[in-house]
């Protein structure tokens, strides 16, 4: 049988991971480095050359994801085909046994793709998946459930970029490569450094525009160029050489944090009637926070939604050395939203002036300042993070939003007091942290406000009950 020739197509680091034919196999790896591409071809190699392949299932953490997966293997099936392989096995079969989330070959043998839930993994045999681990809801929940599915025979890869130190992906890695590794794993490490050793760029140049800057650089000036777009060194050093951030010292961790991100399928960020168009407008209850910062941090809006008992982000945004007239007028389009109901904004410093003209524009009942000091900062960080562990949460999957989130720290200072702290950067100073904790705020002393004139209003209604018996 005549295979493509897999020189042509994969880098080394990606014809290693093909050749590979351990039954558990551990890739920890830069982002965008066509590593679930080179997965995708080695699945196909196995259904089109093994008439006794077993079914193999990818678990991806979205359905975008997994379609994407599922296109690579149908046209790595259709080249198969062109190479001169046999079209019952090449080909994939039509009709109910194929779809964008499954592909059916004719010797009886298929590729599916799972939902990212670990209880879609029961009762499946076959070769396993576990594309961006690491992103995944429970990872360890996850591998449990995947890895009985190959007792009868298959292979079980897990790759992934990192997402914090306490990710159950990185102790997998620490255990293989630092303890013994007792699970027998195959480890495989791909930073963008040894991808660009490797002729990464030049492959991708051939897919750049004529006009991307990006086709002129080498590879210390693209991997210069990638270190710099990053919101701080700490993500970068995460999403692209497989050093994982540290969750230790971090208030809120990697975990948290991704566990709360969603990907929509939809556009989600409402539009402001100052905006004009006919862009999305919010059907719920609404929460605005505003961080204030001019001359040497960002001020930020971050905006929530209530649906159903979730509080999803609707909106961010990020201002940088931008006047207060220019956030006022920000302000004011936010607050002619109807359904706005509440806004806490810090007004610490100079936010106490802008705190006094929105209350005095908007009302009290709308508008409520709220002073940073150590224990306002305590009162807003730990309901924060317990929205974030019961996941009623959503937020974008941005890098920036991700790193600032991390970035804030809980320390014990010398007299034994708590303080809550970041380092200042060119991602902020943690500005995006506190613009959603005053949301979360502004949510909960409505909800509080609410509940006070609810049970003044049952008070009123029993004194009148039993004025009038």
């Amino acid at each position: 049988m005549k295979m493509i020739r897999s020189a042509a197509f994969f880098l080394p680091y990606q014809a290693k991971w093909i050749r590979d034919n351990s039954r558990l196999k551990l890739l920890e790896k830069s982002r965008q480095i066509g590593m679930s591409w080179a997965t995708a071809y080695r699945m196909v190699r196995c259904h089109v050359g093994n008439r006794h392949c077993p079914d193999s299932w990818i678990s991806s953490r979205d359905e975008l994801q997994a379609r994407l997966f599922i296109g690579d293997c149908r046209l790595f099936a259709s080249l198969f085909a062109a190479a001169g392989n046999s079209p019952k096995n090449a080909w994939p079969v039509d009709g109910q046994r194929s779809s964008t989330l499954s592909l059916a070959f004719a010797n009886g043998s298929g590729v599916h793709s799972l939902s990212s839930s670990p209880d879609a993994q029961a009762g499946k045999r076959g070769n396993r998946v576990l594309d961006e681990f690491a992103l995944h809801g429970d990872p360890k929940l996850l591998y449990s459930i995947a890895l009985p599915g190959i007792t009868w025979g298959g292979q079980l890869e897990i790759l992934s970029t990192h997402r914090g130190s306490l990710n159950f992906f990185n102790q997998l890695i620490q255990e293989a490569s630092s303890n013994g590794n007792p699970k027998g794993f195959s480890l495989h490490r791909v930073t963008l450094q040894d991808a660009l050793e490797q002729g990464f760029l030049e492959k991708l140049r051939g897919k750049l525009p004529a006009d991307d800057p990006r086709r002129s650089m080498d590879e210390a000036r693209y991997f210069d160029f990638i270190r710099a777009s990053c919101p701080d060194e700490a993500t970068f050093q995460q999403e692209f050489m497989c050093c994982p951030m540290d969750d230790g010292s971090a208030f809120l961790s990697c975990d948290l944090i991704g566990g709360c991100e969603f990907l929509p399928t939809e556009p989600w960020e409402i539009s402001l009637p100052s905006e004009g168009g006919t862009g999305l407008v919010p059907a719920n209850p609404c929460y605005l926070g505003v961080d204030l910062g001019r001359d040497n941090d960002l001020s930020v809006f971050w905006l929530l939604e209530l649906i159903g008992d979730v509080l999803v982000t609707r909106r961010v945004d990020c201002l940088n050395r931008r006047p207060f007239v220019e956030q006022e007028r920000l302000l004011a389009a936010f607050l002619s939203l109807s359904l706005l109901r509440r806004v806490c904004i810090d007004q610490t410093g100079l936010g106490r002036q802008f705190v006094e003209q929105a209350i005095s524009r908007f009302g009290q009942h709308r508008v409520e300042g709220v002073t940073f000091t150590a224990a306002t900062k305590e009162a807003l960080a730990y309901p924060l993070r317990s929205a974030f562990e019961r996941r009623e949460l959503r937020i974008p999957p941005r890098d920036d939003i991700r790193a600032d989130l991390h970035a804030t720290r809980r320390e014990i200072t010398i007299a034994g007091n708590i303080r809550f702290a970041a380092d200042r950067g060119k991602n902020g100073h943690a500005d995006r942290f506190w613009a959603l904790a005053l949301a979360l705020h502004a949510f909960r002393s409505r909800r509080s406000q609410e509940n006070t004139w609810a049970s003044n209003f049952q008070s009123v209604e029993r004194s009148r009950h039993f004025l009038f018996l």
